[in-house]
């Protein structure tokens, strides 16, 4: 059955100028499936780049934040990263519970699957928006509370819009717990494309989904073969932005809307925006907190911020 304010926001997006689409819309099962596969690309740096910072340095975010921690990590997906940071958990301390949130069931039951037979940690799953979640989750008495984001997720959020999800993430914390915040760095587009737009189309299917999605659970009748994904630089804002381009003029009927499309109009799907280290610790500044470790990564630029809450 469709969440009717999801709904609310469906229609109001396709009907706005430019048209847009809720992005938490593209992480269905399927959409959490293609995604993972995405990060498996060679076009797609970024999760190798996050995974090597995390390999270096999980152990020195562990010591730099005091022990002992309970981990909370925002959008796990299928909890590759998680395993790695948590065995550096472990070896500071004996049990470490993980609690893993994110909008998708079925990620969800991937992480915790992935996670469960590893000695000394109790996993918990909150199937919650990110800052829904992070209140939810119960604390662990004794202990400082660490939150993961990592995957660069926070580049979805418009630049306003991050600092506002920063100090809302600080709102939910105490002074002395900290964010591990995982972000694209800037690089050149020609860089950047080929990973929102691979030669497999993996990143294609991915987008173009979110309309599978709309048919099925909302009652649209898109006709995938009339949009095309299409993925663009904005270099004012520093940020790829993902698209389904309409081929040809068409007419959409979802819900009790009915969507006209002119040849060339897009839905405006995905943004991810790219960051300066400069600029996150003006933010973590910005947010309530203090950037106290900053790692990069030299082969695909990406850094690794530790914010410690004041």
């Amino acid at each position: 059955m469709s969440d009717p304010t999801v709904a609310k926001a469906i229609i109001e997006g396709l009907r706005s100028t430019p048209k847009t689409l809720p992005t938490a819309l593209l992480y269905d099962a399927l959409g959490s499936a293609l995604f993972e596969a995405i990060t498996e690309l060679p076009e797609y740096g970024l999760t190798r780049a996050d995974l090597r910072m995390i390999e270096g340095h999980a152990g020195d975010v562990v010591r730099a934040v005091g022990g002992p921690v309970d981990v909370v990590e925002l959008g796990p997906g299928g909890g590759r990263k998680a395993a790695i940071f948590l065995r550096a958990v472990g070896a500071a301390q004996a049990h470490t519970t993980f609690t893993a949130v994110d909008v998708s069931a079925a990620a969800l039951r991937d992480c915790k699957r992935a996670l469960e037979a590893m000695d000394g940690v109790e996993v918990r799953c909150v199937e919650a928006t990110y800052l829904e979640g992070l209140r939810r989750a119960e604390r662990v008495p004794g202990t400082h509370r660490l939150v993961l984001f990592l995957g660069s997720n926070l580049s979805n959020f418009d630049r306003r819009d991050a600092l506002a999800f920063l100090r809302d993430v600080r709102a939910t914390l105490a002074p002395g717990d900290a964010l591990l915040l995982a972000t694209d760095l800037e690089k050149p587009a020609a860089q950047l494309l080929p990973a929102y737009d691979d030669a497999l189309g993996v990143t294609a299917a991915f987008n173009r989904n979110l309309l599978v999605r709309l048919n099925r659970e909302y009652g649209a009748d898109f006709a995938l073969a009339d949009f095309a994904h299409e993925a663009r630089w904005n270099a004012l804002d520093r940020r790829i932005e993902m698209h389904l381009v309409a081929r040809r003029a068409c007419v959409v009927h979802l819900l009790d809307a009915t969507v006209a499309f002119a040849a060339g109009e897009s839905v405006w799907t995905e943004s991810s925006h790219r960051f300066r280290t400069d600029e996150l610790r003006a933010c973590a500044d910005d947010s309530g907190f203090a950037c106290i470790e900053q790692w990069t990564d030299a082969a695909w630029p990406f850094a690794h911020s530790l914010f410690l809450a004041r």
